[in-house]
């Protein structure tokens, strides 16, 4: 792996970082969602939920498309999922076994 890919592990790793976040991904893992479903599991206020989808927006493990007056989220086309519950992050796979 040359410096460049790792530097991008690192960084996509320390995305990850937050239990908020892990389980954004696991849940989108399923099926997309808006974000008041999302709230309804996690029980977060929608600003703190929002930054969070934003945080992995920009590091492009989640994409959004507008379902009429709210946002459909799903996991980036570019985000793997492997058998089981694991994410295939290029780098490394992340199981939620």
């Amino acid at each position: 792996m040359s410096t460049i890919q790792e530097f991008e592990c690192v960084e996509r790793l320390k995305v990850l970082a937050d239990e908020t976040r892990l389980s954004v991904l696991k849940i989108l893992m399923h099926s997309p969602m808006q974000v008041g479903e999302m709230n309804k599991i996690l029980g977060l206020e929608q600003s703190l939920l929002s930054h969070h989808l934003q945080v992995l927006r920009r590091a492009k493990f989640v994409v959004r498309e507008r379902d009429g007056k709210a946002f459909l989220y799903r996991l980036s086309p570019e985000m793997e999922v492997t058998t089981g519950s694991a994410l295939n992050l290029g780098c490394c796979v992340l199981s939620f076994n």
